[in-house]
């Protein structure tokens, strides 16, 4: 008898990217002293919450089936030819970072750079990143790129208000020639802040005197350019602030914002090589003047020196930033698009100066041209001077001309019901331009001559905004301009870095898991790149499908009622959440209700987004075992019934415990007239097993790019989508392309929508049941790291089983006292085994938190923890006088190869030093420099790229 052969497809993707095998799982089990996952779970759920799991997802699907699945709803995007510009232009992504750098996981699977000695490559790129945009701005210092240009813009109002002389004023000026989207998030974020937004034609204003800071757009959003220099001054007159919203193509050819006074200069970088993707991730820039420099936002690669004295790059005056200063931060972000950045950073690379110029000329021209011909077809063109984009009043004519288009499937610019915009890009062809002609030619009537005009045609930039400063002569833009080059640069770059391409990455509460190659493979087709955001609904049905299942899905992990896909990033689906909880209370009456109610071991993004949001917060005690202290929040919840708004809770807890209180946490506050914010930071530990929308949570935010497998990008992207019960459903984030219009949160009504595949993907192969093995395995894995480490260092925090969540957190503080040994030092040590360090000093000072997640494998785990006990013997080594107390492996880490091969003086050998195990014989990472000095890079701040003499 044969064996009989299965013939269905088999869904291997569950054992995929679960990581220990089942062999392993017994054994990690009978450590712990369980003999199944049900078990483990049932000691670690509360009793109070479990069975509040409403996850009836369907089984999940095989990879390949999965894709064939996903390669259907991306065909029913239609992808027509677009010239709606409005800040997003199609672009050409160069196929070396396309395949080197943006289907890279070296490059998409590295975290945040805040271990700097094992992220020179992306800070180098980051670096470079900067660079470009200080140089085209002509503003001397930029950070490292922030969420869109819509929220860039809403970060440069208050980084005004914040600066501005003109303490009394609560207005903010914003041009009626900006972007539509852009005025809408500037709405948004100035209503809970009690600044006024005036929305005018600069042109008609006479008084300045009322205005804390003023927004303008260069270009116009329409086309037009309009020169600055003196309403510039006015403002300054005035004592107000002037940001400008720059397009960086045409910087290359205009006049810089920093040349005409301006004080901040924003936007995007997304036509330099990043795809339109329905909206994003894109990266926004933001560059100011030096002195202002302490009140930026957002992340800033900065220059220093290691502990040779040689070059090292690291994250600059990480002070300003909310996991520090709090409610007191410049802005709520810890999101950065790093890996949109990097592409943009080396696009500049790869076409350098005259490459770029060549582009914009190559598109200016082409406009021109275009717009030469449609005055000979007799058509009013609106703008005399313009970059690439250009209106056109078409009367009663407007309507049938765009049905006339999109049957030749062509989108044009909607402007009004008497007007239409057209704007070229680094795609448009010649072709283009006589199809438009043929467009808006009356019958009959003859075509210009493309060659004529051509060879004819005059610029049509003003001759007093024409740039005369040089741009990007920095050697970096001056050398990769060939393929081989460029993909030596980018191995090189990414050979300096540690990612999880190349080992576990442990942070507590930043969940580095997996993100499989079959996720990813949809994000670069361009079913999904190519879709302009505001192209009409029905060319977008495919991924009108993709969200409303990924809603679907997300509802059903989370038992929340409805979701939000619009914040694109964690913390602005903080803000987004709290502003819906704001909104509520307004619709019944309770504008008083400005109370957030948040524990002391908050992450720093809480007590940030709650002062974003309009609201004051009031900290509440932790007790002995890391827990929310009941009593103290119940106190606070009845002294401050009238005025409360919120909780702003993590769960499970900051400290990696699920609570046993969480239910009757959430019933104080509701029985007090506030909302449950619980902070989704460690979803990863509950799908499947418990659903926060069940026991009591009023609204969550998801972070995508970690419990749902959209890669860290090396900062950036996210996703932070917002799950709501349904009274809050009619407070979620609107936008001006969709039913609600009010409180959009970010430029794109879907924020990073071409990110969303692979969530989408990740769910549908991992089905209900794959999901919830995945939080066992999460719960399993942190377990065993814990039981295996608790001889050699505390457990800080346990629940009441003495087990932990999905995270444990050690504490080092004792060793302090023993040896003088450090967090900072156990950090660094990690290095020289190959390993990112754990989170650092968070939620409590001299801790590491450590989170392996799912998708690592009992010998990587195994690995970990004979490191950490390596590193353990070697303090009680220090301990004993057996290493000197200053002069140790530990307080000299990391070490490099140039240190090894130097004239070697330390009292412990160079084997101990780089091959403290064996293993690392045959596989090891060689930092490529020493410990960062921080001081020192804060005290001699440099941001951009070294000078050239500097370089020589």
């Amino acid at each position: 008898m044969t064996d009989r052969i299965e013939l269905s497809t088999a869904n291997e993707f569950i054992a995929r990217h679960i990581g220990p095998r089942a062999d392993d799982e017994k054994a990690m089990l009978a450590t712990l002293g369980f003999d199944s996952l049900e078990a483990l779970s049932a000691s670690v759920i509360p009793e109070s919450i479990k069975g509040t799991s409403v996850l009836g997802l369907s089984a999940g699907q095989s990879e390949a089936d999965a894709l064939a699945d996903i390669k259907a709803i991306a065909g029913k995007n239609q992808l027509f030819k677009t010239f709606i510009g409005q800040g997003y232009y199609n672009t050409h992504t160069p196929a070396p970072i396309l395949r080197n750098l943006l289907e890279n996981p070296a490059w998409y699977t590295a975290y945040t750079p805040y271990q700097p000695e094992i992220s020179q490559g992306r800070l180098e790129s980051l670096l470079n990143f900067q660079t470009l945009i200080s140089d085209l701005t002509g503003l001397p210092i930029a950070n490292a790129s922030l969420l869109d240009e819509a929220t860039a813009a809403a970060e440069a109002m208050t980084f005004c208000k914040r600066l501005s002389k003109n303490k009394g004023s609560h207005k903010f000026f914003a041009s009626a020639h900006c972007h539509p989207q852009t005025l809408d998030v500037l709405r948004t974020r100035a209503e809970p802040l009690g600044i006024e937004v005036v929305v005018a034609d600069e042109s008609q204003l006479t008084d300045v005197s009322e205005f804390f800071g003023a927004l303008l757009q260069y270009p116009a959003s329409n086309g037009d350019l309009f020169d600055y220099r003196e309403l510039v001054e006015r403002f300054h007159a005035a004592n107000a602030l002037v940001a400008v919203a720059a397009d960086l193509l045409a910087l290359t050819l205009l006049t810089p914002p920093g040349e005409f006074g301006a004080d901040v200069a924003i936007g995007s970088a997304q036509r330099f090589g990043v795809p339109l993707g329905f909206g994003g991730p894109h990266a926004a820039y933001f560059s100011t003047k030096d002195a202002y420099k302490r009140d930026m936002p957002g992340r800033l690669v900065g220059v220093s020196i290691d502990r040779f004295g040689k070059t090292a790059l690291r994250l600059a005056m990480q002070t300003r930033e909310q996991h520090i200063r709090r409610e007191k931060a410049t802005s709520n972000i810890c999101t950065a698009q790093v890996l949109l950045a990097n592409i943009a950073s080396m696009y500049a690379v790869y076409h350098g100066p005259r490459g770029l110029t060549r582009i914009a000329n190559r598109v200016h021209h082409l406009t021109a041209i275009l717009a030469q011909g449609l005055s000979q077809l007799g058509l009013d063109v609106e703008q005399a001077f313009f970059f690439d984009s250009i209106t056109l009043n078409t009367g009663a004519k407007t309507a049938d001309l765009h049905a006339k288009a999109r049957a030749q499937q062509i989108n044009l610019r909607e402007v009004d019901a008497q007007r239409l915009g057209l704007s070229l890009d680094e795609t448009t062809q010649q072709a283009d331009v006589e199809t438009l002609w043929t467009l808006f030619a009356a019958e009959g009537q003859a075509l210009p001559d493309f060659a004529a005009l051509a060879a004819s045609v005059e610029a049509r930039l003003p001759a007093e905004l024409k740039r005369q400063s040089a741009i990007l002569s920095h050697p970096v833009f001056n050398r990769y301009h060939s393929e081989t080059e460029l993909m030596r640069y980018l191995r090189r770059l990414a050979d300096k870095d540690l990612a999880l391409d190349r080992t576990m990455i442990p942070l507590g509460s930043c969940t580095m898991k997996l993100n499989a190659a079959s996720e990813m493979i949809p994000v670069t087709w361009a079913e999904f790149g190519n879709l302009h955001p505001f192209a009409p609904a029905e060319q977008s049905a495919g991924y009108q499908q993709l969200t409303d299942e990924l809603e679907a899905m997300l509802c059903a992990a989370t038992g929340y009622d409805a979701i939000s896909l619009q914040p694109n990033a964690g913390s602005q689906g903080e803000y987004a959440g709290l502003l819906a909880i704001r909104a509520y209370h307004q619709s019944r009456g309770d504008d008083r209700r400005d109370i957030c109610l948040i524990p002391s071991s908050a992450h720093g993004t809480n007590p940030a987004t709650a002062n974003m949001a309009g609201m004051r917060v009031v900290v509440t005690a932790c007790d002995a075992r890391g827990n929310v202290d009941i009593e103290d929040l119940r106190a606070k919840a009845i002294e401050h019934r009238e005025h409360l708004a919120a909780l702003m809770i993590t769960y499970p807890s900051t400290h990696g415990v699920f609570e046993e209180g969480i239910r009757e946490i959430c019933g104080i506050v509701h029985d007090n007239g506030g909302q449950v914010y619980i902070d989704g930071a460690n979803m990863n530990a509950m799908v499947g097993l418990c659903a926060p929308g069940k026991f009591g949570g009023d609204v969550s935010h998801l972070n995508l790019h970690k419990t749902f497998c959209i890669p860290h990008g090396g900062g950036g992207p996210g996703v932070g989508p917002i799950g709501v019960k349904s009274h809050l459903a009619p407070f979620l984030p609107g936008h001006g392309k969709m039913e609600r219009k009010e409180g959009a949160v970010c430029a794109a009504p879907f924020g990073s929508a071409s990110i969303l595949p692979i969530t989408w993907m990740y769910i549908r192969m991992m089905g209900g049941e794959g999901l919830k093995r995945a939080s066992q395995l999460a719960i399993l894995n942190a377990n065993y790291i814990s039981r295996r480490l608790e001889e050699h260092y505390p457990v800080l925090y346990t629940g009441s089983s003495n087990l932990v969540a999905h995270e444990c957190i050690l504490d080092l503080r004792p060793l302090k006292e023993t040896s003088g040994i450090s967090v900072d030092d156990v950090a660094k040590r990690l290095i020289d085994f190959g390993f990112h360090a754990p989170t650092m000093s968070f939620p409590v000072a001299g801790t590491l938190m450590i989170e392996p997640t799912e998708s690592e494998s009992k010998e990587e785990l195994d690995r970990f923890c004979d490191a950490m006990i390596k590193i353990r013997e070697e303090i009680r080594a220090v301990e004993s006088g057996a290493l000197h107390k200053d002069d140790n492996p530990l307080k000299n880490a990391p070490h490099t190869a140039a240190e090894l091969v130097g004239e070697w003086s330390h009292p412990y050998s160079r084997e101990q030093a780089v091959y403290p195990v064996a293993s690392l014989v045959e596989g090891k990472y060689w930092p490529p420099v020493g410990r960062v000095d921080n001081v020192f890079g804060d005290r001699n701040l440099i941001c951009a790229c070294p000078s050239i003499e500097d370089y020589a």
